[in-house]
């Protein structure tokens, strides 16, 4: 339990195939970085890089130096694998070659 000097966060990170999320209390005043680097996650996940690693506290990202608040879900991301963007547009330009020829009439035949 949190004293007045100290606030409880949690920790989260997910891999595909596995979610953790640790409670950490911490002295108020604390930042992100310090949040992740007094939870653990960093011996118990090596790929995490400290130096480069992304983070956010409820969805949002937020620098390293972040003062955390008590209750803040603290969570690290993963490198993105694809662009979405790019995703987005391979998905279409698919999408557009299925419907060319789909056999459906068209307007005015």
């Amino acid at each position: 339990m949190a004293s007045a000097e100290t606030i409880a966060v949690e920790v989260a990170y997910a891999k595909p195939d596995e979610q953790v999320i640790l409670k950490v209390e911490l002295p108020l005043g604390s930042s992100l970085r310090q949040a992740v680097e007094q939870s653990g996650i960093l011996e118990r996940f090596t790929q995490i890089d400290p130096q480069t690693m992304k983070a956010g506290v409820f969805g949002k990202l937020k620098k390293l130096d972040h003062i955390l608040q008590a209750g803040d879900r603290v969570e690290i991301y993963r490198p993105l694998i694809a662009d979405p963007k790019v995703v987005r547009k391979q998905r279409a330009a698919a999408g557009k070659q299925m419907n060319k020829g789909s056999g459906a009439p068209r307007k005015g035949d």
